[in-house]
């Protein structure tokens, strides 16, 4: 389990409430005994006023962060404290220590319930977060000859996976790298994820070209939305694909009406020159393929790859998030660019945006052949 956090903070998916059997806060746990023994000071210490019936409000209070046996020692040690008078507490008598008796019963079976509902929880969110990390795996550290760092938040709570997608994989035409952002988000987009994630990774090792990959994509996802068992016919998404080849310090670069990637290079960043061709499953297997754009790379060239979530989240006034213009300092930050602008963007957009977000940072290892390259920016379509 404590691999699975590290993997999922590593992944900027670390999320705090996330229950994996943790105890309960140690506050709540001090709360109870912290009363019983102010309670009992106090009494000892007024003549004039009746505290010890407090008393009989801490085995409920205790059920919520003890279990069964903690609560009946509450309960037992109540009962005690107000039925025996000479420890000058309380005197309970008759129907009052009957009341009291029937809440501490009723608190040792709420905290069993509570503790065996707990179990359970855990158990369901363990299964669903190793389903959904098995669809969206965290990016490895390094890809082939990529150096690769990842961030992914999704808008619904509680869940790994929403409706944006991202991949890096080595085959042998080198290392292709997916970012895409399937119609709506959270859960029900999960299995349209996993669709387009799974016919990308087919494509990694089977298709020799990067257009023929956004066609692959476009066909699955096509099948999907003409399949009877889809809900919502309507399918499309938006994605970019990369692919560094081997041997060549360039990157080609296929645009399917998705934010276009940004080049980082020495303190510049600029937004890398492709076309935008239609998102996918809107028919991209016609006669017209997709434009592949080629930019070559010079060492220490980094590119971010990211979804709207990004670009569209929004401060109190109302603002767009200027993601280009705060990328220069952001990239200087030692916690890494993906981290740095995750906790900027949660701080101009007050918490967070209220869509899927998606950072997806590259940076290819470089021959250092060739001159000094083209300005930057620059990139040529073919």
């Amino acid at each position: 389990m404590r691999a699975g956090a590290r993997r999922r903070a590593r992944d900027g998916r670390d999320e705090p409430g996330w229950l994996h059997g943790a105890p309960p806060p140690r506050w709540a746990r001090i709360a109870p005994p912290v009363a019983l023994v102010a309670l009992c000071a106090a009494q000892w210490t007024t003549a004039t006023a009746e505290l010890g019936y407090f008393l009989a409000a801490l085995p409920a209070v205790a059920a919520f962060s003890y279990g069964a046996v903690g609560s009946a020692f509450f309960a037992v040690l109540v009962l005690v404290l107000l039925g025996v008078p000479q420890l000058g507490v309380g005197h309970a008598r008759g129907a009052d220590l009957a009341t009291v008796a029937t809440v501490g019963l009723l608190s040792v079976v709420i905290a069993w319930v509570r503790r065996r509902r707990d179990a359970q929880l855990v158990s369901v969110r363990t299964v669903a977060e190793a389903a959904q990390l098995a669809v969206l795996p965290p990016v490895p550290a390094r890809v082939g000859g990529v150096n690769c760092s990842g961030l992914y938040r999704a808008a619904q709570r509680g869940t790994l996976v929403g409706g944006d997608l991202y991949d890096v994989r080595a085959g042998p035409y080198g290392v292709r790298a997916v970012v895409g952002d399937v119609q709506g988000h959270g859960l029900a987009a999960v299995g349209t994820v996993a669709s387009l994630l799974g016919a990308f990774r087919e494509a990694v090792l089977d298709d020799p070209g990067l257009a023929a990959v956004a066609v692959r994509l476009d066909r699955r996802l096509t099948a999907d939305a003409a399949a009877d068992s889809v809900a919502h016919p309507e399918l499309f998404a938006t994605a970019v694909l990369l692919e560094f080849p081997p041997g060549l310090d360039l990157v080609r670069i296929v645009s399917c009406g998705h934010p276009p990637v940004l080049l980082l290079r020495g303190h510049g960043v600029t937004e890398v020159a492709a076309e935008p061709g239609p998102p996918l499953g809107l028919g991209l297997s016609g006669p017209a393929l997709p434009e592949v754009a080629e930019l070559p790379l010079l060492p220490g060239d980094r590119l971010l790859a990211h979804t709207d979530g990004v670009t569209e989240a929004r401060d109190a006034a109302g603002c767009f998030y200027p993601l280009a213009t705060r990328v220069p300092a952001l990239a200087r930050d030692p916690a890494g660019l993906a981290a740095a602008l995750w906790q900027d963007l949660a701080a101009f957009s007050g918490g967070g945006p209220r869509d899927d977000v998606a950072l997806l940072v590259l940076s290819p290892d470089q021959r250092l052949s060739g001159g000094p390259g083209p300005p930057l920016g620059s990139g040529a379509t073919h």
